[in-house]
């Protein structure tokens, strides 16, 4: 299938992303600097994680998370090889949580739940600068 949804686990890509989002994301494609991927991780293989491609480099891509505390990135396992790269992050979708329970709350939620994820250049350059 070319499509799948993945869900989010851990703050290393928030405030992008949080804990429990789903994301719908795309095998096959193209990355970009600013695309959200989903990869293996360079040395835990079974592991799946979710990071920015930064921006190309030799051996592979830079990737790191929008949250600059949560480390698990680039900056700890260096490139990542392009094969680890599994897929691009096209739509969020965020649940509702247990206390949006007002009207006003959910109308907040539902104008804000559904997403598009597309390649962010300006959060790219943003990351490679730190």
């Amino acid at each position: 299938m070319p499509f799948e949804v993945v869900e989010v686990t851990g703050p290393s890509m928030a405030p992008t992303l949080l804990d429990g989002d789903r994301l719908v994301v795309r095998f096959g494609r193209p990355v970009r600097p600013g695309h959200i991927v989903i990869l293996r991780h360079p040395f835990q293989q079974d592991l799946l994680v979710v990071k920015r491609a930064a921006e190309r480099r030799s051996g592979g891509w830079w990737v790191l998370g929008d949250n600059a505390f949560a480390g698990g990135d680039s900056t700890d396992y260096g490139t990542v090889p392009e094969e680890l790269i599994l897929a691009t992050a096209r739509l969020r979708f965020r649940p509702r949580r247990a206390h949006q329970s007002s009207l006003p709350a959910r109308l907040s939620w539902a104008l804000s739940a559904l997403r598009p994820l597309p390649a962010d250049a300006s959060a790219s350059s943003r990351l490679r600068a730190r």
